[in-house]
C-alpha cells in the first residue's frame, strides 16, 4: 500500500477511535469513570503513549537512515562516474565511443529512476541496461594500452566500472526498511490510545477540534516516514541533481 493510504488508515483508525471511545463513554456506569478510575486509565495511556513515541522514533530514525544512504549513494555514483570519464578520457581518443556509451547509460539511468514529465512511475529495475554496463565494462578490459600510463588509467577504469556495476546488483537487494510488525503493532497502539483520550475526555467542539488535529499530526508523521522509507516515490524524494551535473560534463 502507498504511503498516503496508509496515512489514511492511521488517520481513520484514530480519529476512529476518537468516535468509539466518545460512544463507549455514554454506556458507561459513572463509577467508571470517578476520579481514581480516571487515574488509573492515565497511567495505563501514558505507558502506551510512551512506547508509542519509542517505535516512532525508531522507524523514524531508521526511514531517515535509508534515506540519508541513499542520498549518499547517488551523490557517490554521480562522482564515480565522472571520475571514470575523465580516466578514460586521459587513457586517450580511442576511448571516445566508450564515454558516449557511459553518457548514454546514465541517462537512460536518470529518466528512467526520475521521469521529468511525471507520467509515469519511477523504475529502478537494476537489471535494466545492465546488459550494456557489462558490455562496456568487458570493453574497458580489452583495451591494449601501449605505455605505463594507460595500463594504469585501464586499471582504474576497470576498478571504477566495477564499483559501479556493484552498486547497481547491491541497490536489487533494497527492500523497505520498515518492518510491517512495527507499522501494525504501532498504529494499534495509537488506536487504543485515542480511543482512551475519547473516553475521558468531554464531548464539545473544542474537544473534537482538538483531537482532530492530533489525529492528523500522528498520520502525517507515519506518512512522512513512509515517504523516506521510498526515497525515489512521493513527495519525499532524492535530488538527482548530482547525477544530472555528471551527464552535463561527460564526453567534455
Amino acid at each position: 500500500m502507498s504511503p498516503t493510504g496508509i496515512g489514511f488508515g492511521v488517520f481513520v483508525c484514530t480519529f476512529g477511535g476518537v468516535l468509539l471511545g466518545m460512544a463507549v463513554r455514554r454506556r458507561l456506569p459513572e463509577y467508571h469513570l470517578d476520579a481514581d478510575s480516571r487515574d488509573t486509565v492515565k497511567l495505563g495511556v501514558g505507558l502506551i503513549a510512551t512506547m508509542t513515541a519509542l517505535v516512532l522514533g525508531l522507524i523514524t530514525a531508521t526511514a531517515k537512515g535509508t534515506f540519508d544512504a541513499t542520498e549518499t549513494a547517488v551523490r557517490h555514483v554521480a562522482m564515480e562516474t565522472l571520475t571514470l570519464d575523465r580516466v578514460l578520457a586521459r587513457y586517450g581518443p580511442e576511448t571516445r565511443e566508450f564515454r558516449t556509451a557511459l553518457r548514454d547509460s546514465l541517462a537512460r539511468r536518470v529518466d528512467a529512476t526520475w521521469p521529468r514529465d511525471g507520467s509515469r512511475p519511477s523504475a529502478v529495475d537494476p537489471w535494466s541496461g545492465a546488459e550494456s554496463a557489462e558490455r562496456l565494462l568487458d570493453r574497458i578490459r580489452a583495451l591494449t594500452p601501449q605505455t605505463e600510463a594507460q595500463r594504469q588509467y585501464r586499471a582504474q577504469a576497470v576498478e571504477l566500472s566495477e564499483s559501479l556495476l556493484e552498486f547497481r546488483w547491491r541497490s536489487a537487494g533494497e527492500a523497505s526498511s520498515i518492518p510491517v510488525p512495527f507499522l501494525a503493532i504501532l498504529v494499534f497502539w495509537l488506536a487504543v490510545t485515542f480511543t482512551i483520550f475519547g473516553i475521558l475526555a468531554p464531548s464539545n467542539g473544542t474537544v473534537y477540534s482538538i483531537l482532530l488535529v492530533c489525529a492528523l499530526s500522528v498520520s502525517s508523521a507515519v506518512f512522512l516516514v513512509l515517504e523516506m522509507d521510498g526515497p525515489f516515490d512521493g513527495l519525499l524524494r532524492v535530488s538527482p541533481d548530482s547525477l544530472r551535473y555528471a551527464l552535463e560534463h561527460i564526453g567534455r
